[in-house]
């Protein structure tokens, strides 16, 4: 059993410690640095603490990064603002599923903690839009609605390098994070 209590450093200690930092947003360790985890080198108890640590963290990171992205929306003056929020959001997204499928995590833990993490990223969306649809006049809410699809925060879930386990940076959607290489596509822009 190499785990280890208290101040000797051992896996416990180093994922303990990265996950105070994280769900924070401070900088931590380099996340190739954590070590591999398998259940086999923890007590029970250890085990069930440290898996709820890291449930913790995800959730306390996703909490702050949906007031963040509620509060940047609501500065938006136009939706070309609300645009660019909406895309400079899901770097924060990538980061959160990032930690949810590192590979030092067993496959059956990566692979629950992405599915969490999915489907909350999908429910924010789809809430979103719900709220465009329900709290603004009806063309300010069809423009907002626009917004959202044109730059989904799914795009982090169903993009290219989402699949590949990527993180980020130069994913092809429609959206703001677009290839600057790529011929652009035609925006028209109306005054409301």
């Amino acid at each position: 059993m190499t785990f280890l209590w208290g101040g000797g450093g051992g896996a416990y200690d180093v994922w303990a410690g990265h996950l105070e930092r994280w769900a924070t947003g401070a900088p931590g360790i380099e996340a190739a640095a954590l070590p591999a985890l398998r259940a086999e080198d923890f007590p029970p108890d250890a085990w069930e603490r440290l898996m709820r640590r890291i449930g913790d963290a995800l959730q306390t990171r996703l909490q702050s990064w949906a007031d963040a992205l509620t509060a940047a929306l609501s500065a938006c003056g136009d939706e070309f603002s609300a645009g660019k929020a909406l895309a400079q959001a899901r770097t924060g997204l990538h980061a959160v599923r990032a930690l949810a499928a590192h590979p030092g995590l067993p496959e059956e833990v990566r692979a629950g903690l992405t599915d969490v993490v999915d489907r909350q990223i999908r429910t924010l969306q789809h809430d979103q839009e719900r709220d465009a649809r329900e709290h603004y006049d009806p063309r300010r809410g069809e423009a907002r609605l626009r917004t959202l699809r044109d730059n989904p925060l799914t795009a982090v879930v169903d993009g290219p390098q989402a699949a590949a386990g990527g993180q980020g940076g130069g994913v092809r959607t429609s959206g703001w994070d677009h290839d600057p290489t790529t011929p652009a596509r035609r925006r028209v822009i109306t005054n409301l």
